[in-house]
């Protein structure tokens, strides 16, 4: 068995949901290297994502592990399967691995969603605004690497175009904040509309003068999967990324989304907000 050096966050993913399966069956890792004929260290290694699984082995511990959940095994093992290397493994090495992991699961997804309160978000960033935007950054990042950060969010934006729903909901003062100069503020505005209209995109604004508005407490994103228990929600905190998958955690962040949509602007009201904010400038 030749061992990963490095995984990926859905590599991670998969770990996660078979350890989970082996928990919920009340079944020890000796037990389930038993079913297959292999060793417990062989196990913590599938557990723990630094060794893959074949789709034959992946369903007899589905079944020993009494998982009735056929979408579920069948999204399983299209994660387990799946040899997919896309454009983002050329920053590999270069970017950190969130990033990465970031395109890959975003490549993936069924639908996307994203509330943000300071900043557009970076599906809808412009390049000169992603670049102002990076160029904030403290500490101060190395015109090589800030270029490869540019580069690499501009690269994203190809899933807006696989038609997936896109929902994203953006405070008003995100949308007023400069980040760069007028002429960069005035074309992300436009940016924003031009997306907008598209029929698979949605784009909402959270106003101002909305009375005691205190529905979500920082950046997220929500990531859809074929199945509803391996969606991912992922915050951006100063020390770094997080990928969240536990299921209440999830229900909790599907909430306080359904919340945000529920206080903000329809996206016709929120057009003419923005339309008339890039008029302002």
């Amino acid at each position: 068995m030749v061992l990963r050096r490095e995984c990926t966050a859905r590599q991670l993913r998969l770990a996660v949901e078979l350890r989970r399966l082996r928990d919920a069956a009340g079944l020890s890792a000796i037990e389930a290297a038993a079913l297959l004929g292999v060793n417990r260290v062989q196990i913590s290694h599938i557990e723990s994502g630094l060794a893959g699984v074949s789709e034959e082995r992946l369903r007899r511990l589905a079944a020993h592990y009494s998982c009735t959940d056929e979408a579920f095994i069948d999204a399983l093992v299209v994660m387990a399967t799946d040899r997919t290397r896309g454009w983002w493994e050329e920053y590999r090495g270069l970017l950190p691995t969130a990033f990465l992991d970031l395109a890959e699961l975003e490549y993936h997804a069924t639908y996307r969603r994203d509330v943000e309160f300071l900043f557009i978000p970076g599906l809808l960033q412009t390049e000169d605004y992603a670049r102002a935007a990076f160029s904030s950054r403290v500490p101060e990042l190395p015109p090589a690497e800030l270029d490869l950060r540019v580069r690499h969010r501009m690269q994203r934006k190809v899933i807006l175009e696989s038609l997936a729903p896109y929902q994203a909901v953006i405070h008003e003062a995100a949308l007023r904040i400069r980040v760069g100069d007028r002429a960069t503020a005035r074309a992300q505005l436009t940016r924003v509309l031009e997306l907008s209209e598209a029929d698979h995109i949605s784009v909402s604004v959270i106003p101002f003068d909305l009375d005691g508005f205190g529905g979500a407490w920082s950046p997220m994103m929500l990531a859809g999967a074929t199945v509803p228990k391996l969606d991912t929600a992922v915050r951006d905190a100063p020390h770094g990324t997080g990928f969240i998958d536990s299921e209440a955690q999830l229900g909790v962040f599907r909430t306080v989304f359904r919340r945000v949509v529920d206080v903000s602007l329809d996206p016709g009201k929120s057009r003419d907000l923005i339309h008339r904010l890039a008029k302002e400038l």
